[in-house]
């Protein structure tokens, strides 16, 4: 219990998925896996769940929470879970791990941001055999947290799936807003920096902290010079926004496909995205434009809006365009394109 983080003491807008997740637990011991954009609540949620009530009660000491983000290969998670069981180190921990767990009467164990283990090819399989063998464990309830909008293979994970976390309800974001900056803004100026946010609940509590010592419109005009460099100051991708969408831009799946930075740039100068349509007739100067969609989607980089386009969160659009702008070899078929119809 002494290695558990707290719960988040700010936490709004997950009430539904909250609900949902303890629902999953009314089953019995399920298999969970929270996904999402970088900086979407992902972790938060998980530790909100760990510490509710109906959790507590039924698996006590035996919650773990394990930070996945330093693990490259399937030994070094299984000695970072073996860690938080006390377990004496050796080479390979992954079988005491599973005997341990194996012998507790019932435990919950969450592996955050799992994907810095599972993305690379070299050791996803094995990484994927060990969750499944966890998955093994009948009385272990497994949950994960990993940005992007795939879950792992190898193991049965829980039906209903838990949707991809979305930004949050403007309600809820300003609540987040104001609880961090205090309530003494002008209400229109805290809308105007949400705006900026997409409601992101990372990017809202940065920018509300700079807010709360310099006031929405210094934030504003610093803002309209310095973009999302104004939210980098932090050294790790949960106080620095350009780390976290670096790290989504430096994942094996985006890179897999080797146009899908090219098409993330083009988004980003369109707030309202392409339909399918206009991705296939706009003759863009690669064969692989859906796959490249995939890749974005699977990364979370984009995200389907309900009219089915394609489309790229304020603050991403931000960074790339500030960093990343599309080639003119990009934007002269869409123009030709659009000129067209």
């Amino acid at each position: 219990i002494s290695m558990l983080p707290t719960g988040p003491q700010i936490f709004y807008g997950r009430d539904t998925e909250l609900a949902d997740l303890l629902k999953l637990f009314d089953q019995g011991t399920p298999r969970i896996a929270i996904l999402g954009a970088g900086g979407m609540g992902k972790t938060s949620l998980a530790r909100t769940l760990l510490h509710h009530p109906n959790i507590t009660a039924i698996y006590q000491q035996d919650r773990y929470f394990v930070a996945c983000d330093f693990t490259t290969t399937k030994m070094e998670l299984a000695a970072a879970i073996g860690a938080h069981l006390g377990l004496k180190p050796e080479e390979d921990l992954s079988r005491p791990v599973r005997q341990y767990l194996s012998s507790r009467p019932g435990s919950v164990l969450i592996l955050d941001n799992l994907e810095t283990v599972w993305e690379p090819s070299v050791s996803r399989q094995e990484v994927e055999e060990f969750l499944s063998l966890l998955t093994d464990i009948t009385s272990l309830a497994l949950l994960i947290t990993m940005r992007g909008a795939e879950r792992p293979s190898k193991v049965q994970w829980t039906r209903p799936f838990l949707p991809p976390l979305q930004p949050l309800a403007q309600d809820a974001a300003r609540r987040m807003f104001l609880d961090i900056a205090d309530n003494y803004h002008l209400m229109r100026e805290v809308d105007q920096v949400l705006s900026l946010t997409d409601n992101i609940p990372l990017v809202i509590s940065l920018l509300a902290h700079l807010v709360d010592a310099e006031g929405c419109s210094a934030i504003l005009s610093r803002w309209q010079a310095e973009k999302t460099s104004i939210v980098s100051d932090g050294h790790d991708r949960k106080s620095n926004l350009q780390i976290s969408i670096e790290l989504s831009l430096s994942s094996p799946r985006f890179a897999s496909m080797p146009h899908s930075q090219a098409l993330l740039s083009l988004l980003c100068i369109l707030p309202d995205g392409l339909s399918d349509v206009e991705l296939k007739e706009s003759k863009f100067p690669f064969p692989d434009v859906l796959g490249c969609k995939a890749a974005l989607l699977r990364t979370a980089l984009a995200y389907s809006d309900n009219h089915k386009r394609l489309r790229v969160l304020v603050p991403i659009r931000e960074y790339m365009q500030n960093l990343l702008p599309p080639t003119d070899q990009m934007i002269t078929p869409l123009f030709k394109h659009f000129h067209g119809l």
